[in-house]
């Protein structure tokens, strides 16, 4: 999450976080609790600050994480990454990318992205927040019903690299569980909040059975720069295997709504194929 309507001073403080992004993925940022250092890749920079949420908090995060419900089937864990994953070669020299919008779902805006894409026959990826999610269970359910991936952005939007292991679990697994009631599977993706990644962070995805998804192309709409900023920032990064980072939640995302039903059939006419990537192997 982004941006949801956040003090002046903590937003300020918080665009610093996108340096704090880079150096997790570095390996200047926190480690885990073993004391191994945080992974070293390179990756864009991470997204703008979270905010306050429009949305009251739900009481589930009261809730234990286990001990209630039905008895849920055993996820298969993969072996941890070192760096997200920021492109996808589709092979085959195909001109494909893959849209994906964090922070949501907002009642507000994810609707209307959700009409775009089904009107074009696109697939795309949502990373949600489980404090936002856990009261729309109907729009994780119709993303789901489109063909779309749903993916885990921790419950509340934190940065991870200022959090111990223990700390990271719940905010991880209780959008896991939250995904997978809504739409009867586990997410298979994780994407750290600001991407901003360390050691700790990719072990309990993979433990959890999702791959770390970075991006390639980031709009910046969480800054809200004007409709027409967000088409040229895509339009001008379009290339095969990118990974566009949109948001759809977190503050008034109007302009994203708008610049999506310019930008993709600009894509499509331009003989790009907008789709989700496949699953890992373990």
């Amino acid at each position: 999450m982004t941006n949801h309507q956040i003090p002046p001073g903590r937003r300020t403080l918080l665009r610093g976080f996108t340096a704090v992004g880079l150096a997790a993925l570095t390996g200047c940022a926190a480690a885990d609790p073993a004391g191994a250092p945080a992974a070293s890749p390179s990756a864009p920079p991470a997204a703008g600050p979270p905010a306050a949420r429009p949305l009251k908090p739900s009481a589930y995060r009261l809730r234990p994480i286990t001990g209630y419900g039905p008895q849920r089937a055993a996820r298969t864990p993969l072996r941890p990454r070192h760096r997200p994953i920021l492109d996808w070669d589709f092979g085959r020299g195909e001109r494909a990318m893959v849209l994906t919008f964090d922070d949501g779902p907002d009642p507000r805006y994810t609707p209307d992205i959700l009409r775009t894409l089904r009107k074009h026959d696109v697939r795309a990826m949502f990373f949600v927040c489980g404090e936002m999610a856990v009261d729309n269970k109907d729009l994780l359910r119709e993303m789901a019903d489109d063909g779309h991936i749903v993916g885990n952005h921790t419950w509340t939007h934190p940065l991870l690299t200022r959090m111990t292991r223990s700390g990271m679990r719940p905010e991880i697994e209780r959008t896991c569980e939250v995904v997978e009631d809504a739409v009867g599977e586990p997410p298979a993706w994780f994407r750290a909040p600001y991407g901003a990644w360390n050691r700790a962070a990719f072990r309990l995805g993979a433990e959890l059975g999702m791959e770390p998804l970075a991006w390639t192309v980031d709009t910046l709409d969480w800054n809200t720069p004007g409709t027409g900023t967000i088409v040229s920032r895509v339009l001008s990064g379009a290339a095969p295997g990118v990974v566009v980072l949109n948001h759809d939640a977190g503050g008034n995302r109007s302009q994203s709504v708008a610049a999506l039903r310019e930008y993709l059939p600009a894509l499509l006419d331009d003989g790009y194929r907008l789709t989700v990537p496949p699953r890992r192997s373990v």
